[in-house]
């Protein structure tokens, strides 16, 4: 039985993500999955910690009724740090060894703000494999 860390934010309700769960659960019956969704970056340099934070927990409660909606039991949603490896890093410090994989998914190249950052191989020094999703 795995538990793996979903890591999404405006692809956390995509079919493609819902698709890519439901092929793991497939393999192992018993899979475990917890939603991580970092919180959005506000436009310009000025916001309130708070309030980004309030809305990513929001956004995590949205996408976890909307995989839930596919099939997809979500054991948990977590709003996360604006910075998706921080936010990785936090969840993984704060739970070590609690998880098999992560799962991330992102847009596509040339829309992802996420692979213009590498986060996709940022993750990978977490010594865990890394399953990505591009969600369109």
């Amino acid at each position: 039985m795995a538990r793996y860390l979903v890591v999404a934010h405006r692809t956390a309700k995509s079919p493609e993500l819902a698709r890519k769960l439901a092929e793991l659960r497939s393999r192992d019956p018993e899979a475990r999955f917890v939603l991580l969704v970092p919180a959005a970056p506000p436009a310009g340099w000025v916001y309130e910690e708070s309030e980004i934070q309030r809305r990513a927990k929001e956004e995590a409660e949205a996408a976890k009724a909307a995989l839930e909606a596919q099939g997809i039991s979500i054991e948990e949603a977590k709003p996360g740090d604006v910075s998706p490896i921080l936010a990785l890093e936090e969840e993984l410090m704060a739970h070590p060894g609690e998880y098999q994989a992560i799962v991330l998914a992102t847009l596509p190249p040339g829309l992802s703000r996420w692979l213009r950052l590498d986060v996709h191989s940022q993750a990978e020094r977490f010594g865990l494999p890394v399953i990505h999703v591009i969600a369109h």
